[in-house]
């Protein structure tokens, strides 16, 4: 089966001749990281043009891509714009111009297909949001009742001058500009004032059905205040005003080699993130110029970062009118994710299980509660002895850290490795820091300079008179909820390599000591690049030598330039290369002469695609292929600056079943499936035929 999946389902067949080195083409060069996740972005903006997605999915996709470009202004960008500050970066103010560019037009057809597409569709079902001007006397009185009751007593206008100076304004934060005539109290014509709306309001209200006969009708909170902004300002006159919002860099800027308690420097860098450089800013299409101007004055921004939205400043908060209307045929049908039954027989304990064969558990096509049951049964027996876990996201509320609690407090030995720094989960993972070790728990938090980003359950049992360790190891978060939402895949095992390796690893980040040499894991900083080279260069020997040679890899980002090189290489000499990275990617496929042996494609489906599988082929049999599952993605940061982890499936059934649900489905998929070209531009594969999801779900 393994050499049928090489040679047919991969067309792997004999590779070509290699190419002599004095003929091969020149290095290809590398695409935009920044236009690449922008183009990522376009896939997830595509979802919410497709006719097939119900429309309130429509409407979600849209609210996913304004969080994901917040976070590329608070991070990408943000990161483009120093690195053109810095002589010699190779980053240049022609590429930050470019790049803003791209990202206004994106944002363009953003609002015009939630203006002219998703919102009509909408309408048409009779979920409707009403402007001021679109409802009538009942719903406005209705309206002016919920302001005076609800929102007025919360705001606090700012009139400015100099005894008043423009207010701190909090990244992301929605606010009003208004420009006012007439005097203020003391006479003075003070013609500008800021209303910030308070974080605790909603901001999407829906109005009683009595008032909306047949429809389900919402009013954003922006219209609430904007029909009464002149009772704010009593014997003055609103001539203009507009929401405005601002996008700060939010990256943490904390020195590691200069702090003594980590947890401490953060939680004080935590209260000054929402206050970093301005690096974008929002406003309504129809903002006057005049204030347009002045709020760029005020935040030094150039008129590059001006952001003028027809429609309002920050989509993401829409998720609420998708929680709140009552419309089930409008939303995906429900998907429950399976039980294993065949391997993990409900009933039967997990370990139990475990130790009488590794399993592979595929999310969320089968159920994240088998992992949640293996860490309950551990915390109940009482021949378990040390539990430990790492955390880089788990969320605000978790099972998984109450049963670590729990754990404490019956007396078991427990670690657990915390990352802080784990971007926007910070605060959530310092909580959980806090409460875990007010029970007891020993708490780290990895290694100076390093993020801790490997997923690792390691549980240590007493069975007679010896210690069995049982691990859990994958490629995505131990968070439940996301658990739901993206595709991940999980490994339990007793094998006694395996997880002698991963309590090394503990022992590294505890004790800061050397790393024993892993003999089943790779494992970043230490070697996993370095690996990776490796096992792309014996595919490229063995495509030298006229021997099948075949590389398949699925991961979430590929950036780093020595992976990148090693696999232009390796197609270079004659292996072919498939790859299927669903965000940015930064090799060139489909040069003539140079990369013409390599594809590259991203799918974009119901599921964010998380799992990080690699397949390498270099001859005929099982002994000349590998798998391999990672947390890692193929970034520089992740090879060099993180903890990361890989692990081979030697058993040839589990390898199999990686291969056939995990790669074989996404190289078939034509509906989710794009195609990158040379230029950087993706094309959809076709608008019908295979969904690989569709068809997993079916299969599960």
């Amino acid at each position: 089966m393994i050499e049928e999946f090489a040679v047919h389902t991969f067309e792997a067949g004999a590779a070509e001749a290699a190419t002599p080195a004095a003929d091969r083409a020149p290095p290809v060069p590398l695409l935009s990281r920044e236009r690449s996740t922008l183009a990522f972005n376009r896939r997830v903006l595509a979802q919410a043009r497709r006719a097939d997605v119900p429309l309130l999915e429509r409407l979600r996709y849209l609210c996913i891509v304004s969080s994901n470009m917040d976070e590329f202004f608070e991070v990408r960008f943000a990161d483009t714009l120093e690195a053109a500050r810095q002589p010699g970066s190779g980053t240049t103010a022609g590429d930050v111009a470019d790049i803003a560019t791209e990202a206004h037009a994106l944002v363009d057809e953003h609002y015009a297909v939630f203006n002219h597409e998703v919102m009509p569709a909408l309408a048409q079902r009779g979920i409707v949001i009403l402007n001021h001007a679109d409802r009538d006397a009942e719903q406005r009185r209705w309206v002016a009742q919920f302001f005076h009751r609800e929102v007025q007593p919360l705001l606090v206008p700012i009139g400015l001058d100099p005894a008043h100076p423009f207010p701190q304004v909090a990244n992301k934060s929605l606010n009003f500009i208004v420009q006012l005539s007439g005097a203020d109290a003391f006479g003075r014509e003070n013609s500008i004032a800021i209303v910030k709306v308070p974080r605790v309001l909603p901001r999407v209200i829906r109005l009683p059905d009595r008032l909306a006969p047949g429809q389900q009708a919402f009013v954003l909170l922006t219209s609430v205040i904007r029909a009464h902004l002149e009772e704010l300002f009593p014997g003055r006159v609103v001539e203009a005003f507009s929401q405005f919002r601002v996008t700060r860099d939010s990256d943490m800027d904390v020195d590691e080699d200069d702090v003594t308690n980590l947890r401490q420097a953060l939680r004080s860098e935590l209260s000054t993130r929402h206050f970093g450089q301005a690096v974008r800013l929002e406003v309504v299409a129809s903002c006057p110029p005049v204030l347009s101007d002045f709020l760029r004055s005020q935040f030094g921004l150039p008129e590059a970062a001006l952001y003028r939205v027809n429609g309002p400043v920050n989509l993401v908060r829409l998720n609420t009118l998708i929680d709140h209307a009552h419309a089930p045929a409008l939303r995906f049908a429900p998907h429950e994710p399976a039980w294993p039954q065949g391997r993990l027989p409900r009933g039967r304990k997990v370990m139990d299980c475990i130790a009488e064969r590794d399993i592979l558990l595929h999310h969320p096509f089968e159920s994240f509660d088998t992992v949640v049951q293996f860490l309950r049964e551990a915390v109940e027996d009482p021949n378990v002895l040390a539990i430990k876990q790492t955390i880089y996201r788990t969320g605000s509320e978790s099972v998984l850290m109450d049963l670590l609690l729990e754990a404490a407090r019956r007396g078991k030995e427990v670690l657990v490795v915390v990352e802080l720094k784990a971007r926007f989960d910070e605060e959530a993972n310092i909580n959980w820091a806090e409460r875990l070790e007010a029970v007891g728990v020993q708490v780290v938090y990895g290694i100076v300079g390093l993020k801790t980003h490997a997923k690792l359950l390691l549980v240590t049992r007493k069975e007679g008179r010896r210690l069995v360790r049982y691990a859990h190891l994958s490629t995505g978060n131990y968070n439940p909820k996301t658990s739901r939402l993206y595709t991940d895949v999980g490994y339990l095992s007793a094998d006694p390599e395996l997880t002698a390796d991963a309590d090394a690893i503990f022992q590294h980040l505890a004790s800061l000591n050397p790393l024993a040499r892993p003999r089943r894991l790779l494992v970043a900083p230490s070697n996993l690049q370095a690996q990776w080279v490796e096992l792309i260069d014996r595919v490229a020997d063995a495509a030298r030598a006229g021997r099948p040679a075949r590389i398949v890899a699925k991961f979430n980002a590929l950036t780093d330039p020595v992976l990148i090189a090693a696999l232009v290489a390796a197609g270079q000499a004659g292996a072919r290369i498939d790859l299927i990275v669903r965000g940015a990617c930064m090799l060139t496929p489909g040069v003539p002469g140079a990369t013409d042996r390599i594809r590259v494609r991203s799918v974009v489906g119901r599921f964010l695609e998380h799992t990080r599988v690699i397949y390498f082929r270099w001859g005929e049999g099982d002994s000349q292929e590998a798998l391999y599952l990672s947390s890692a993605d193929w970034m520089s940061r992740n090879m060099l600056r993180r903890i990361e982890i890989a692990w081979p499936l030697r058993d040839a059934a589990l390898r199999q079943r990686v291969i056939d649900e995990c790669l074989v489905p996404y190289l078939r998929d034509e509906v989710d499936a794009w195609s990158l070209r040379s230029d950087g531009s993706y094309e959809r594969v076709a608008e019908t035929g295979l969904s690989a999801q569709g068809a997993l779900m079916r299969r599960f």
